[in-house]
């Protein structure tokens, strides 16, 4: 028997590694991929897109928000895999009853390393979690030798359009910013609380008037309607479409994540280089 305790203090016990997987988060379905456990992964959320061949060999189990308890149940699963920011409480709480639900709780790399390195013990794969956490650390260090001689520039990362949502504090996106030297001007402040506030865009040159306006691919679909609509607000923001997948998933994505933050900082500054030739 052996005792694991997930990110939320959780305790668990396992006679033999659990070989039967339902996923419910899509960056943490990517991640058990890279870690060699495809065969062991029988369930599935519609947003698992990567690797892009599970949608037709693996059995999908609803969304992150809705899941359909009896086809899980049909599955027979060892252990389900959640996250406190993507799942809801209720749902785990509906899954314990079927098996034992790992939930995860991610704000920093240091909790995405931990979660990595939880798995690798939980699935037996050792080798290969640590794997992927000497790349994320090393990818990391990489990084931020790259952006120290940057200047740090203020930032408003928006989520949804139409109420207008933006990522604030306690978000592993902020986290991300933070590395990337942007200094999120939704990130402390006092008028919107939680982590995915709903914000007044009319008031954003008071608010903190940032230097750039992300819009993330996921989970909306932003047009350069709304980039025009919500530059008109600031005095000069330059407007960025940004990939969300990159900012917002967590596991083996992050490798990536911190090539692609390479070249967006270079895209911002020759942005910013069409700018003021234009003035």
């Amino acid at each position: 028997m052996k005792i694991f305790v997930d990110q939320l203090g959780t305790q668990y016990t396992f006679e033999n590694s659990p070989q039967r997987i339902v996923s419910l988060v899509p960056s943490q379905t990517e991640l058990l991929y890279d870690l060699g456990l495809e065969d062991k992964i029988v369930g599935i959320t519609k947003f698992c897109v990567h690797p892009f061949h599970f949608k037709s060999t693996k059995t999908i189990v609803g969304g992150t928000k809705q899941v359909k308890v009896d086809k899980i149940k049909a599955l027979q699963p060892d252990i389900i895999i959640c996250n406190k920011e993507e799942n809801t409480i209720e749902i785990v709480e509906e899954l314990s009853k079927i098996c034992p639900v790992w939930v995860t709780d991610i704000y920093t790399i240091e909790d995405n390393n931990k979660m990595i390195e939880d798995f690798g013990r939980l699935f037996n794969v050792r080798t290969e979690s640590q794997k992927w956490i000497d790349k994320i650390n090393f990818a990391k260090q990489d990084f931020l030798n790259f952006i120290k001689d940057y200047e740090t520039q203020s930032v408003a990362y928006f989520i949804w359009g139409k109420p207008y949502m933006v990522a604030a504090q306690d978000t592993f996106i902020n986290h991300l910013l933070e590395l990337n030297k942007l200094n999120n001007i939704y990130a402390n402040h006092e008028k919107y609380t939680g982590r995915y506030p709903e914000v007044v865009v009319q008031k954003m040159r008071i608010q903190g008037d940032p230097d750039l306006l992300f819009l993330s691919s996921e989970p909306f679909p932003f047009n350069d309607e709304h980039a025009f609509e919500l530059g008109r607000h600031t005095h000069h923001a330059k407007t960025v479409f940004v990939d969300g997948e990159m900012f917002s998933w967590y596991g083996s994505r992050l490798v990536k994540a911190f090539d692609y933050f390479k070249k967006l900082r270079s895209r911002i500054g020759e942005l910013h280089l069409q700018h003021s030739h234009s003035h």
